[in-house]
């Protein structure tokens, strides 16, 4: 009796992100793939501006922070407030985010991290 294999109902967002995945792999010359935290980094210092070697743990975090602030703001979940004297982007919650469970989470970024890429791919061939 033939085996049925199950295709995730996501799939097509499944190969869209494996696609950012591997194009960021690509053009950063890295061994591995970039996994979400490391896609929110890269978003956030996107985001900042500016690359430094040496950020902090605490920037590290702060720069994620600012890369779902950038994300869920295409959906009106958050507005930019401008930039501090550093030149760090500030975000305000301006509405509530759906509650959901890690993967429903996880799914939602995802989803606007292949927006993200794509739309910087379109703009300024990016990634292409």
């Amino acid at each position: 009796m033939p085996t049925l294999t199950l295709v995730p109902e996501n799939w097509e967002q499944d190969f869209a992100y494996q696609r950012v995945r591997h194009l960021i792999k690509e053009r950063f010359r890295r061994d591995t793939l970039p996994d979400l935290n490391a896609l929110l980094f890269l978003i956030g210092v996107q985001e900042l501006g500016r690359w430094q070697a040496d950020f902090t743990k605490e920037e590290k975090r702060d720069l994620m922070h600012v890369a779902v602030c950038r994300l869920l703001a295409e959906d009106g979940h958050y507005r930019f407030l401008g930039r501090d004297d550093d030149g760090w982007p500030h975000y305000e919650l301006t509405s509530k985010i759906p509650p959901t469970d890690l993967k429903g989470q996880e799914e939602l970024l995802k989803e606007k991290i292949i927006a993200y890429f794509g739309d910087l791919e379109a703009e300024e061939g990016f990634i292409g």
